[in-house]
């Protein structure tokens, strides 16, 4: 019985951690001249200071949906939205 309940803890703790195992998608993709792409900037400012130069450069992300709902907009944003 022991075991039963111990391996039953196991799958839904392991199904519970596989859950949010989705990459992040942000509105900016920095492009290197390596074939490598980075989608993981929220702002041209933040891509363009991981680039080495060269051919490397940023684009917007053409995936990225911006989150909707109550809790979208950072608290910044909403003290100062009128």
């Amino acid at each position: 019985m022991r075991l039963l309940l111990s391996t039953l803890a196991i799958v839904l703790a392991l199904i519970g951690v596989g859950t949010n195992a989705e990459a992040q998608n942000y509105p900016w993709c920095a492009l290197y001249k390596n074939g490598g792409r980075n989608c993981g900037f929220t702002t041209f400012q933040q891509c363009q200071a991981s680039l080495s130069g060269g051919a490397d450069f940023c684009q917007p992300n053409t995936l990225y949906v911006p989150p909707t709902g109550p809790h979208s907009l950072s608290r910044v944003q909403r003290r100062y939205s009128y």
